[in-house]
């Protein structure tokens, strides 16, 4: 079968990583998080103890540190300067710093080119905020999903409970929410669009099985 990927961009918190894992599970392709990637650069920040908007200092930083993605056993493993962050970089500290982070050219371009060499190498799902924009222009399916920042922010605290993360309020994920999507949009570096061949799924009324159901009814692997 021949190497295809399947790119999926959003917002923050539109549910593009929980759809993209099933996705993948359903189709027998792995599924890449390049958030998780951007993630890591924020941690490698804040573990360095620098701004992740000063540009000089996350300059020498990219040139200091090792980043590596793994697949063990069909998970995607985070790997910094030799040790598996994985379980490290869904902070709120270190989401912010990857937001800001990915602001910054020298860091995407980086990024970028790690994730076309990954995707060149075997089928995908993808997600991220600049994978059909950006990252894989000519992927061979495109979505794009989104839902209102209010229905975001309920399903980003319902995932923080679950995790025994009871540490933030509604009210404050909300603001983070919509200051990522603000960061996201008018940063200078590929911000958050839709191109115009993607298939936009609002999943602001629908559950995730309905959301797998309407992405795979494109799908005609």
């Amino acid at each position: 079968m021949s190497i295809y990927q399947i790119a999926i961009d959003g917002p923050s918190g539109s549910g593009k990583s929980t759809l993209a894992k099933g996705v993948s599970k359903e189709l027998g392709i792995m599924y890449l998080d390049t958030g998780a990637m951007y993630r890591t650069c924020g941690l490698a920040a804040v573990k360095r103890g620098i701004s992740p908007k000063d540009v000089d200092a996350v300059t020498r930083m990219l040139s200091e540190m090792k980043l590596e993605v793994r697949f063990i056993d069909g998970t995607q493993h985070m790997i910094l300067d030799g040790e598996d962050v994985t379980g490290m970089i869904r902070t709120p500290e270190v989401s912010m710093a990857a937001s800001d982070i990915s602001t910054l050219p020298v860091i995407r371009s980086a990024m970028v080119d790690y994730q076309r060499k990954i995707a060149s190498e075997q089928s995908f799902v993808i997600d991220g905020r600049d994978i059909a924009s950006n990252v894989l222009p000519d992927a061979k399916y495109k979505f794009f999903l989104t839902a209102s920042a209010e229905m975001r922010a309920k399903r980003r605290l319902a995932e923080l409970n679950e995790r025994g993360d009871f540490s933030q309020s509604y009210e404050e994920v909300l603001r983070d929410i919509e200051l990522r999507d603000k960061q996201d949009s008018e940063r200078a570096a590929a911000p958050l669009v839709c191109v115009p061949d993607a298939i936009v799924i609002d999943t602001s009324e629908i559950d995730i099985d309905q959301t797998r159901e309407a992405l795979l009814s494109h799908i005609d692997e």
